[in-house]
């Protein structure tokens, strides 16, 4: 997961500040993730760190919702990207159900009082997968109008 952030970061930083600061947000959110994988047995599920990772969980969602995903639409709009819009028809009733899933461990565990939950474990790495599969649809996403938006311009 770690490594296709980092080739996220390489194919598309620095073409919009904005996902250049989503993209170091999902980096920050992948690390605190891995921070729980590092010990199988659950010690690094402490109050603190999972309160800390839902906060990242909640500002990288939030963050593709509200910012960067109206953003990348507006841009296939106006560069008429048909094939970038239809994929993200296709792409975002998948994202949004992964983020539901994620918006109700944030709301049972924000607080972290669900550390010690017998089920944590489990549920993280579920939602683990669901994260990774959420970043390769981003990046196809970001990818597809991008690389219309760069080759319209190009062309101009």
């Amino acid at each position: 997961m770690l490594e296709s952030c980092h080739n996220a970061q390489e194919r598309w930083g620095g073409v919009h500040q904005m996902i250049d600061r989503w993209l170091q947000e999902r980096h920050q959110l992948i690390s605190a993730y891995y921070t729980f994988e590092a010990e199988p047995d659950g010690l690094a599920v402490t109050p603190e760190a999972l309160q800390a990772f839902c906060e990242l969980l909640l500002d990288y969602v939030s963050a593709g919702h509200f910012e960067i995903y109206e953003q990348l639409l507006g841009e296939g709009r106006a560069f008429n990207e048909s094939r970038g819009l239809e994929l993200a028809k296709r792409i975002f009733p998948r994202i949004e159900a992964i983020t539901e899933v994620a918006l109700r461990f944030n709301d049972r565990c924000a607080k972290g009082d669900c550390a010690a939950s017998k089920d944590l474990l489990d549920e993280l790495k579920h939602l683990g997968q669901l994260l990774h599969e959420r970043f390769e649809l981003e990046d196809c996403l970001i990818e597809v109008l991008h690389t219309a938006h760069q080759q319209t311009a190009a062309a101009v």
